[in-house]
């Protein structure tokens, strides 16, 4: 299992995340360095303008090319978007499923087409676009499941303003049944 980190990338909350489901590899955009950014709007600006999605989804594949195991993919917001656009290659060999929680970028990249199984994991809304909208568009394709959630964008992170305890453990319970690798 690899953890593709959000723009906040590789915190002691994601490392703590991390070893509760035993994963082996975490992907973040900062190479390891926690940022300690102080708001979800300073790490997105900052990742904006140091990282950027592409170089982002270069350091994924980079990693899934050295691995030589089957791997799922979890990532969070940002990491879920760059798993979905990596979904697309039919080159990745290695990974067997991706699971992205509140990957609001997907919706820029509708066109893409999984060549692996892939769970999005939504929240209940983003001020920046209709969630039913998109779960409905996205669901007609192929190797793509849906999955709603009552909470907020980054329920899941623990320095985000919208982390819930409750979403949390819920979804830590269910990763732990639901992934394999």
């Amino acid at each position: 299992m690899i953890l593709v980190s959000d723009v906040f990338g590789k915190t002691p909350a994601l490392i703590k995340l991390s070893e509760e489901l035993n994963a082996r590899i975490i992907v973040d955009p900062y190479n390891g360095v926690n940022m300690n950014f102080k708001n979800e709007a300073e790490a997105y600006s900052y990742f904006m303008e140091q990282v950027g999605l592409e170089t982002y989804l270069s350091k994924l594949l980079e990693v899934i090319e050295s691995i030589d195991t089957i791997s799922t993919l979890i990532g969070f917001s940002i990491g879920a978007s760059i798993i979905w656009k990596l979904s697309e290659k039919s080159s990745v060999k290695n990974i067997e499923r991706g699971i992205c929680y509140y990957g609001s970028q997907i919706r820029n990249f509708k066109e893409v087409n999984p060549s692996f199984e892939v769970e999005l994991i939504f929240p209940k809304k983003e001020s920046h676009f209709d969630v039913l909208e998109l779960q409905s568009e996205l669901s007609r394709k192929q190797n793509v499941k849906i999955i709603k959630t009552p909470y907020l964008h980054g329920f899941m992170n623990l320095y985000s303003t919208n982390y819930s305890q409750t979403g949390y453990v819920e979804h830590l319970n269910w990763l732990r049944l639901n992934s394999s690798y």
